[in-house]
């Protein structure tokens, strides 16, 4: 059945402007890691794509390695894109980045000229698109020039391949060299794409100043912490199927008895406003004007429906804020 948009899709939606730029992301924005690969049935990646779109969520985020297997994420993108998407790409923010391995040999992993340009080719081809919206360096690389590795971002801004650049997981000192070479050479960095979560908040000290004070912003992934910040965890069983069951990125060891009582202290927050665990950890890292847009994953449109109302609870109060301090620096 061919796709047509909600025509009031933009309604229920909030959009926040990026640094200094002229263009405003969505609060939430669709993160296509864990999910879009060739494990997850194409159907459910078709529905849940669809379903953001139609509430409102402009931003899609990829990488040439997301999966798995590497590269099938933007794969798969490419199909839905040519299906349903087309004649929306006006509408569309589309992300993809390059930094970590992707592969082998001494050209598939790092910040190099040669990698990083080599694989923007690649995503673009995969995905079947002209330009992608913003390109990230993925990461920090010590062992190339800050100059080459933003002059990469430059010039696939001026070859009309990227309309915007930007950097991830870049540390404090870092993220402000970036951007002086950026705005040097014409081409400013927009965000930085770090980890942020009630749980994980090394970003306060490392990071957020320098976002401020270089009129940038953060885009935070792994708002739920790798989806510990969830109901799915609190009655300290591990769910078949769940991320933890796999292992790959999160741990069996993560769940211990001080953490379990951490979550269940967040949950009796999350309870006393309406909230599920998760929409509460939403509405926390957004409470930041410095931030711009949370990345979440979904693996079914029901997930995506209920995080995408996180905000619909209005402002975290000053005295709920001092308990989530209390339990989250325990």
């Amino acid at each position: 059945m061919t796709y047509e948009a909600a025509e009031q899709r933009y309604s229920g939606m909030t959009y926040r402007r990026a640094g200094a730029s002229g263009v405003r992301l969505p609060v939430v924005s669709l993160g296509l890691w864990h999910n879009f690969g060739d494990g997850q049935p194409f159907e459910v990646q078709r529905a849940v794509l669809r379903r953001a779109f139609d509430r409102g969520v402009t931003h899609f985020d990829l990488a040439n390695n997301y999966g798995p297997p590497y590269g099938s994420a933007e794969a798969n993108f490419g199909v839905l894109f040519a299906q349903d998407f087309r004649p929306y790409r006006d509408e569309l923010f589309i992300a993809s980045k390059a930094g970590y391995d992707m592969w082998p040999g001494p050209y598939g992993d790092g910040g190099s000229r040669k990698y990083l340009l080599a694989s923007l080719d690649q995503s673009l081809k995969r995905m079947g698109l002209d330009y992608v919206d913003v390109f990230y360096s993925h990461r920090y690389d010590p062992d190339t020039p800050l100059e080459e590795t933003i002059g990469a971002l430059a010039t696939a801004v001026r070859q009309g391949k990227a309309l915007y650049a930007a950097i991830s997981n870049y540390p404090d000192a870092q993220h402000r060299r970036a951007v002086e070479i950026g705005r040097e050479l014409g081409v400013p960095i927009l965000m930085n794409q770090s980890p942020y979560s009630i749980l994980d908040r090394r970003v306060e000290t490392t990071v957020m100043d320098a976002v401020g004070e270089t009129g940038t912003s953060l885009i935070a992934f792994s708002p739920l912490a790798q989806g510990l910040l969830t109901d799915r965890y609190l009655s300290g069983e591990i769910p078949s199927g769940s991320r933890m069951s796999v292992g790959h990125f999160l741990k069996e060891s993560a769940l211990t008895e001080d953490r379990l009582n951490i979550l269940r202290g967040l949950n009796a927050v999350a309870a006393g406003r309406g909230q599920t665990l998760a929409q509460l950890a939403l509405s926390w890292v957004l409470r930041d004007p410095r931030v711009v847009s949370v990345i979440i994953g979904a693996s079914s449109v029901k997930q995506l429906d209920q995080n995408l109302v996180a905000l619909e609870a209005g402002p975290i109060s000053d005295d709920d804020l001092k308990r989530i301090d209390e339990l989250s620096r325990s």
